[in-house]
C-alpha cells in the first residue's frame, strides 16, 4: 500500500476543472482519494494506492496531462510538483472492506 498527503495551492473551483478533465473512471490501483479545503487556502489531498507504481502511472498518464495545461493557462507554465508527505499505512477500512498494507508500519 502507498499513502501520502499533498498540499496544493488551488481552490475548489480549480479542482473541479481537474475533476472534469479526469472523468469518472476510477484509476487502476486507487484505494481512496480525499480532498480537503485548508483554513488558510489551498487543498490537502490524502491518497491511498495499491502501490507507488500505480500512483506514478496514474499521475504520468492521466493526471499531469490534465493538470499541466490548466496550470499553464492560469500561471503561464506549470510550477514544480508540490512535495508529497509519504505515510506509513497501518490499515485502510472502507466500504469495500479492509485493505492491509503490503509492508508493516515503520519498515
Amino acid at each position: 500500500m502507498y499513502a501520502f498527503t499533498q498540499d496544493v495551492p488551488i481552490d475548489a473551483a480549480f479542482y473541479q476543472r481537474i475533476i472534469d478533465g479526469l472523468g469518472d473512471d476510477v484509476p487502476d490501483g486507487l484505494i481512496s482519494h480525499l480532498a480537503f479545503e485548508l483554513p488558510d487556502g489551498g487543498l490537502r489531498y490524502v491518497d491511498v494506492w495499491e502501490s507507488e507504481a500505480h500512483w506514478d502511472r496514474f499521475s504520468e498518464e492521466r493526471l499531469h496531462p490534465v493538470v499541466h495545461p490548466l496550470l499553464a493557462e492560469l500561471l503561464g507554465a506549470a510550477p514544480p510538483e508540490p512535495p508529497r508527505t509519504e505515510l506509513s499505512a497501518v490499515d485502510h477500512w472502507g466500504a469495500t472492506g479492509r485493505t492491509r498494507p503490503v509492508r508493516a508500519a515503520g519498515s
